[in-house]
């Protein structure tokens, strides 16, 4: 991740403005790559399992494994092309990857809202294996997850995006990027920690979770594609000067 920024931000005010700017894109991303119900839904259903303690700490294992080096092979492409191009190209990579986002997201809402079938919700056979993962196991699913799913993909790539283009410098953007990875993760780290500190409250607020989620999951995802799909448009048209 030391490639996710090129060179040290200048003093004063533009200063302040690369500091903030990249947050009003990494925030919706954050909480859209946190809150998708079908990894929780998985989270909670290892944690139920025998072995689950462990099992679920590799699943996030895997998953932490996959967005790092995501940020350190697509900071390094992103961040050479956006120092070939300046700043305008930087700008231009950003917006470029936003549209992707919003399209991606506005799409899923469609699809909810007409209850068609998400391409990212792991098959019957996927499940099982969650029910009968081992800790190695539960470490590759986390891999495939994070790896296979276009949502996340776009997810990860706009966030690095958008640190980029900021151009914070090498600490800032690496600790950025690192605030990214773990607020995506939070709702895994925040539901393993309960089971760990409250093993005995913690099934019957699990299985409370898990209901609510598979109950809420069509509004969830339409709720969160036509928000943050709406926003990431908006942001991407006035990065390109369409608005």
């Amino acid at each position: 991740m030391a490639t996710l920024a090129a060179s040290t931000p200048g003093p004063g005010p533009d200063t302040v403005r690369r500091m903030t700017d990249p947050w009003t894109a990494l925030v919706p991303l954050m909480i859209g790559s946190a809150i998708l119900p079908v990894q929780i839904a998985i989270t909670v259903l290892l944690l139920r399992l025998s072995a689950g303690r462990i099992a679920a700490v590799a699943w996030v294992a895997g998953m932490t494994v996959v967005r790092l080096a995501q940020g350190i092979v697509f900071g390094l492409v992103l961040g050479q092309a956006a120092g070939s191009g300046g700043d305008t190209g930087a700008g231009l990579i950003e917006s470029a990857l936003l549209l992707v986002v919003a399209i991606l997201l506005l799409v899923m809402a469609a699809k909810h809202l007409l209850e068609q079938p998400d391409e990212d919700a792991p098959s019957p056979r996927w499940m099982a294996l969650v029910e009968s993962a081992t800790p190695g196991r539960a470490f590759l699913l986390g891999v495939a997850m994070v790896g296979l799913s276009a949502k996340l993909w776009a997810f990860t790539l706009a966030a690095i995006g958008a640190i980029v283009e900021a151009d914070l410098g090498q600490p800032a953007a690496s600790w950025t990027y690192l605030a990214f990875v773990g607020a995506a993760e939070s709702v895994h780290l925040a539901a393993i920690a309960m089971v760990f500190v409250m093993p005995d409250r913690s099934g019957a607020w699990l299985d409370r979770a898990s209901r609510t989620l598979q109950r809420h999951n069509r509004t969830i995802m339409v709720a969160l594609g036509l928000v943050f799909g709406v926003w990431f448009l908006f942001r991407a048209l006035r990065g390109f000067g369409l608005v």
